[in-house]
């Protein structure tokens, strides 16, 4: 079997097969353990709905730089003249250097969420709402870009693809860049568990696997499954690749693995953070961006 034989068949399989193997065997290890009273598992809605806006403003953030530094590098290259859209981009011309920049956007998203993961790192936001937005940004900054590798190692037409067809990667060479960027895919999946379960106000909530795997599922898997009709519809009208599959994929790949890996995650300390009082303000947020995508990005801006 070729490399990229190889890669058909193992990537599906690791962003399906692997989460649900692991979330399995968390059920299994955790069976048996003693529960907390059921008064402490009271869900706090408001930190749902504002997780939910939160993740879908995020997500259009970080789509927003991914497509906008596709753009700006053929900008400035003789011969190129692209176009911005709210789900795409598309350019006029010819350049030996427009399949290298089709990587710029999955790079400056990656930069993005380092970023994020650096605030997060060393000065994390007191607000559990400033701190849900650097989790967002962070989880959507890298799992934007990141299956862009795999994907690219397989499909030649894809951005990432383009770039590494530029840069003439052997199929070996693409095929250790998907291989690595799965492997970031499982690491930061469990690396963002640990600022999540800081936001649980009282200890309980996250003192056990089973109570760590459901507080993940309150305020990251159900807000990110109820945040997809509100990408979708900033995204309409496109095509089904534009429009709904790049958020969805994104989904399964990032969340399905936090979700699965809750169980072993780091012990965090509970209260860290100020409650939500309002979700005003990432509401707010969230129409304020639709709103600039729906009546300036998708009739298209040029940039030439």
């Amino acid at each position: 079997m070729t490399p990229i034989g190889f890669l058909s068949v193992f990537a599906p399989v690791f962003a399906l097969g692997g989460p649900l193997l692991l979330g399995a065997y968390g059920v299994w290890r955790s069976r048996g353990q003693a529960r907390p009273p059921v008064a402490s598992l009271a869900w706090d809605w408001t930190l749902v709905v504002a997780s939910m806006l939160l993740y879908a403003l995020c997500f259009s953030l970080i789509f927003f730089v991914q497509e906008l530094f596709l753009v700006l590098p053929k900008a400035f290259t003789p011969g190129l003249r692209p176009t911005l859209f709210h789900n795409n981009h598309n350019w006029d011309g010819d350049h030996p250097l427009a399949k290298l920049f089709q990587g710029t956007g999955a790079l400056a998203t990656l930069i993005v969420a380092a970023a994020c993961a650096y605030w997060l790192r060393r000065c994390p936001p007191r607000s559990a709402l400033w701190r849900l937005f650097a989790i967002w940004m962070a989880f959507h900054g890298c799992y934007q870009a990141l299956p862009q590798f795999v994907v690219g190692a397989i499909f030649p037409g894809n951005d990432v693809g383009m770039a590494m067809e530029y840069l003439q990667w052997s199929a070996p060479t693409k095929t250790v860049a998907a291989l690595l960027a799965m492997a970031a895919i499982v690491w930061i999946a469990v690396r963002l568990l640990r600022p999540l379960l800081t936001l649980a106000a009282q200890p309980e909530r996250i003192a056990s696997a089973g109570r760590r795997s459901a507080f993940v599922f309150q305020v990251a898997t159900l807000p990110g499954l109820l945040a997809l009709p509100l990408i979708i519809a900033m995204r309409v009208p496109g095509s089904l690749d534009q429009v709904a599959i790049v958020p969805v994929a994104e989904y399964v790949i990032g969340l399905w693995w936090m979700q699965a890996a809750a169980w072993f995650a780091i012990p965090a300390r509970a209260g860290e953070t100020t409650a939500v009082r309002s979700v005003a303000i990432p509401l707010l947020a969230l129409i304020a961006l639709t709103l600039v995508f729906h009546l300036l990005l998708r009739p298209g801006i040029a940039f030439y």
